[in-house]
């Protein structure tokens, strides 16, 4: 059933590109992002109805952050019971939720050791300290991380740099002990290690451009460690919990890593992260790491949520086989289209276009009453709920090809007007 009835008129290409360059001094949010017009009131599942009561589905989720889809029961209920018996007791104070959290995601994960966070930003900055300290006790001061180009690991300054993204921002300070090579290239790797090198930190699916890892590259990548004595960082704040079909990417890989950060779904949508370790990583000592929301026990609760959901029986499976159902889908649409590689794992892929058009894409998309991202100007990324059905998944290709034709059409209605 089509719950957007409401079509509006073609746009010309020029309304179907977002227009960041708008003055929005007068408004009291600051414009850091840009945004629809479009105010959302509420979301059930898949979908999200605005203030005129339209409905949209959903195929962002948050950039995957809602990992149940939007208000799911689980988490209303956890997070309801919870306020009212304990929202946070301070840092300095063990609460039984957080406890009971960190001790599930170790015993699934296979780590020895958890910390709770607000932000996989946080998570990876706790992950890149944690390295350093490592470096310190066991790598004679080494500091200097690795990482590819390409990846993004969040948006403090330490994480901008060991994303590579600050070096084409020049607001950015550029942190010392940070190096890039390129992703998938294991020579390239190899020649940038040296004695000051203490760990790699890698994402195994690149969340720009939805660029998985090969096998062959991640296991060189964990050997490569094993073999020069340094720690293997894996950023699955967007692959992890059940994203890429397993509880954590590394498992498809058959590579087992040092550190592990998660975020985004870890939460279902409130914000929650975690830092992961296993042996000799386990180094922190008191003091090393605060934060006052920290392991709170009302976040603590909608993660513990969540990992019930995604270990029930046949969850993951259900993710893999949407997953599957939703790729077949858009290489279908995609080859309909003549548009570029389609990329990805489980319920999270990208697909290449044929020109830089996502932005415009993504607008003619919401004009259809669906909610998209584009993580590169000619890639579009979709991230739905891992709870989404195959009629979710029907409905959304079905309004992806009418914005496919609009952009299309307006694209070659300017050519026809430039031609004249």
């Amino acid at each position: 059933m089509n719950l957007f009835s409401r079509r509006r008129p073609t746009p010309s290409l020029d309304d179907l590109v977002m227009d960041a360059t708008d003055d929005a001094s007068s408004e009291p949010l600051m414009p850091t992002v840009a945004r629809p017009p479009q105010v959302f009131s509420r979301g059930q599942g898949s979908w999200l109805w605005d203030s005129d009561d339209r409905a949209y589905l959903d195929f962002s989720q948050g950039n995957g952050a809602n990992s149940l889809g939007h208000s799911p029961q689980v988490l209303i209920s956890a997070l309801n019971q919870q306020t009212q018996a304990l929202i946070n007791p301070g840092m300095g104070l063990h609460n039984r939720t957080q406890l009971n959290l960190v001790e599930r995601l170790c015993h699934r994960t296979g780590s020895d050791q958890a910390y709770l966070l607000n932000s996989g930003a946080e998570a990876c900055e706790a992950a890149i300290k944690l390295a350093r300290k490592w470096g310190q006790l066991h790598r004679g001061g080494a500091y200097r991380i690795i990482s590819a180009s390409n990846g993004c690991h969040g948006r403090s300054f330490a994480t901008l740099a060991a994303s590579a993204q600050a070096l084409e921002n020049r607001f950015e300070p550029q942190l010392p002990g940070f190096s890039h090579v390129p992703f998938n290239d294991l020579p390239a790797l190899h020649a940038a290690v040296d004695a000051q090198t203490v760990a790699i930190l890698l994402e195994p699916l690149q969340g720009v451009g939805v660029m998985p890892a090969t096998e062959h590259y991640l296991k060189g990548v964990e050997r490569l460690c094993r073999e020069l004595g340094i720690l293997l960082i894996l950023d699955e704040v967007q692959t992890g919990l059940g994203r890429c079909g397993t509880l954590l990417a590394e498992q498809q890989y058959g590579v087992r890593a040092d550190i592990i950060t998660l975020g985004k779904g870890l939460g279902g949508g409130v914000p929650l992260a975690a830092l992961l370790a296993r042996g000799n990583a386990c180094c922190f000592e008191v003091g090393e790491l605060d934060g006052t929301h920290h392991g709170n026990a009302l976040m603590a609760s909608a993660g513990a949520a969540v990992l019930d959901a995604v270990l029930e029986h046949g969850f993951l499976e259900h993710v893999r086989e949407s997953g599957l159902y939703l790729g077949e889908g858009l290489a279908r649409l995609a080859h309909r289209y003549d548009h570029g590689q389609l990329r990805g794992q489980g319920l999270m892929w990208g697909l290449t276009l044929s020109d830089d058009c996502a932005d415009a894409v993504v607008k003619a998309a919401l004009h259809e009453g669906l909610i998209l991202t584009a993580s590169q100007p000619d890639c579009l990324r979709f991230t739905p709920a891992l709870t989404v059905s195959k009629s979710n998944i029907d409905e959304m290709l079905l309004r992806l090809a009418r914005a496919f034709s609009r952009v299309r059409t307006a694209q070659l209605q300017c050519r026809k007007g430039i031609a004249v």
